[in-house]
């Protein structure tokens, strides 16, 4: 083979080595990232503003449980360690784990009054390819 034929196949060989594929690990910390797309085998990880010392707490509504898997129960983690009644993040892992269409639904509200108005809400379109 001469030089020029075997530049073809070596360019597209490099070409195909140099794609990037996509991130592993997706990260959201508001709904303004949402909608999201992401690829099967993908992680979610969802971190919320969260005070638990106020009494609310976030729950899951809608896990878009054909789409996604939970790899993690919640992590809570406040900002400053020491503050009495300072507020934090809750932190939530997913995987990503067959293609479709799903919505993941959090509210925040305090647990003994279900009735009442959320005081904060996540909803987010998630579509799995």
């Amino acid at each position: 083979m001469t030089a020029a034929r075997l530049l073809l196949p070596l360019s597209l060989a490099l070409l195909a080595a140099c794609a990037s594929a996509p991130k592993q690990n997706v990260s959201v910390e508001n709904q303004s990232a949402c909608p999201l797309q992401l690829k099967t085998g993908q992680n979610l990880i969802l971190t919320l503003p969260s005070n638990p010392t106020t009494g609310y707490r976030w729950a899951i509504q809608d896990s878009a449980g054909g789409v996604l898997r939970a790899l993690s129960p919640e992590v809570y983690s406040s900002a400053e360690s020491g503050v009495v009644g300072g507020g934090g993040q809750s932190t939530w892992r997913f995987q990503a784990f067959a293609a479709g269409q799903g919505r993941l639904r959090l509210t925040s509200q305090q647990p003994w009054e279900p009735e009442a108005e959320p005081a904060e809400t996540f909803d987010c379109a998630i579509t799995v390819n």
